[in-house]
């Protein structure tokens, strides 16, 4: 992504873009995904030669009652922004791509997907999906990148050493996310533009997403106990008895059940599934995700911190550390055919991340913000190898320990420790 913030232009390692090409090349029509404001739009101009805004254009609705096929000509690629706005268009689109039965001709955008009621039918053959997140740490030129997590899925890192980076920059970053639009601006500016994307979340969004109204209290209260809860595993029970003792307000279950499922629409939270390991133990392997915020921001300007609190509570900076590792091992994952999981047995063994590629390669990561209990991840991450069933598993590729302030560097017994300020694609 490149863009010109406040007169400064930022230019970002093509990571998306690639996807994006490639992509462009192999169907008929392309569907960027991702939550509001992250840049979708701005991408998608680079490659399109016309451009259709859905939710701009006050004709639109008028033209979709009358002639649709209308809305899809001119050059192509051709980018139709918003287009959940009129989510009927996907059906007009899949048809035009028949027919034209060529590549790269339609570029859709959107921040949230339509209801279930909308009837759409399967866009196989002729869509492909590409997933966009706020920017990671190699994109916005904070991370040199030089430790690349394709070579730790294929175990063929070489030996590297590189300085970490400071408390102080790691928290910045937390507090002002990964937001193009932001990241030229002072902590302070962002701050407050993340306060008031969380609350247009609360009022509007969410109401809009659902096709219901929406308490904007209730949401925030939701969102509030999310981010309290952020990287841990944490089941909606959980979360109504967390609501009524920190928030003092009541939400039913399958209230919370509604809210979430709104969350995801609006791709707001992101559920980080279980990794299904056949291990030596007769420990049984817990199901649940876990739950992070979209971005690190969000999680702060919902319970209204800024940098003198993550100072004093470094414990929970240590949770929202591992949110901001799990977005950036997110991106680059994908960018390697790959899924993130994590692990927990009923004997109360974890892992923060098992990312593992299609052909199953798989790199196994413990998180630390400091260098304090690096020690005792490796020691972990030891005690997960040596339990899996190697007669019906192969072993991970590499042990991995990404930490905030601590060095990047190979420990004699193997396992890389790599600053996030060195992690790349």
């Amino acid at each position: 992504r490149s863009y010109s913030v406040t007169g400064v232009q930022t230019c970002a390692l093509p990571i998306l873009e690639d996807d994006l090409t490639e992509k462009l090349f192999a169907s008929g029509a392309v569907l960027i995904k991702g939550p509001k404001s992250c840049g979708k739009t701005e991408t998608a101009k680079q490659f399109a030669k016309s451009i259709l805004e859905m939710d701009r254009d006050r004709q639109v609705p008028v033209i979709m009652a009358t002639n649709p096929q209308l809305l899809l000509a001119g050059e192509t690629p051709r980018l139709i922004d918003e287009w959940q706005e009129q989510p009927e268009i996907w059906n007009y689109i899949r048809h035009e791509v028949d027919d034209r039965k060529a590549k790269g001709q339609f570029i859709l955008t959107g921040s949230s997907n339509p209801n279930d009621n909308v009837k759409l039918h399967s866009g196989a053959g002729r869509f492909t999906v590409v997933q966009m997140d706020t920017m990671t740490w190699q994109e916005s030129g904070y991370s040199s990148g030089s430790i690349r997590l394709s070579d730790l899925l294929e175990g063929s890192a070489t030996d590297f050493y590189e300085p970490g980076t400071s408390l102080e920059f790691i928290i910045d970053k937390i507090l002002k996310g990964g937001w193009p639009a932001l990241l030229n601006e002072s902590q302070r500016n962002a701050i407050t533009m993340n306060s008031s994307y969380v609350d247009l979340l609360c009022e509007v969004d969410m109401s809009r997403a659902s096709a219901v109204k929406r308490d904007p209290l209730k949401v925030r209260s939701l969102l509030r106990s999310l981010a309290r809860n952020t990287a841990t595993l944490v089941d909606n029970k959980t979360l109504e008895q967390d609501v009524k003792t920190s928030e003092r307000n009541d939400l039913s279950r399958n209230t919370i059940t509604e809210y979430l499922d709104a969350l995801s629409r609006l791709m707001i939270l992101y559920e980080q599934p279980a990794f299904n390991l056949h291990i030596r133990s007769s420990a049984s392997l817990r199901k649940s995700p876990k739950r992070h915020l979209c971005d690190t921001s969000l999680a702060t300007a919902a319970l209204g911190l800024d940098s003198e609190s993550l100072l004093r509570d470094i414990k929970y900076s240590g949770f929202l550390f591992e949110t901001l590792a799990i977005h950036e091992l997110n991106v680059y994952a994908k960018a390697n055919d790959a899924n993130v999981f994590h692990y927990c047995d009923s004997y109360g063994l974890e892992v923060d991340a098992i990312v593992q590629k299609r052909n199953g390669n798989y790199a196994a990561f413990e998180i630390k913000l400091g260098v304090g209990y690096i020690n005792e991840a490796a020691e972990n991450l030891k005690k997960f190898q040596k339990n899996i069933d190697t007669s019906r598993m192969d072993l991970p590729k590499s042990l991995n320990i990404i930490t905030g302030t601590g060095f990047s560097h190979r420990r004699p017994d193997g396992i890389n420790v790599i600053s996030l300020a060195s992690l790349g694609k």
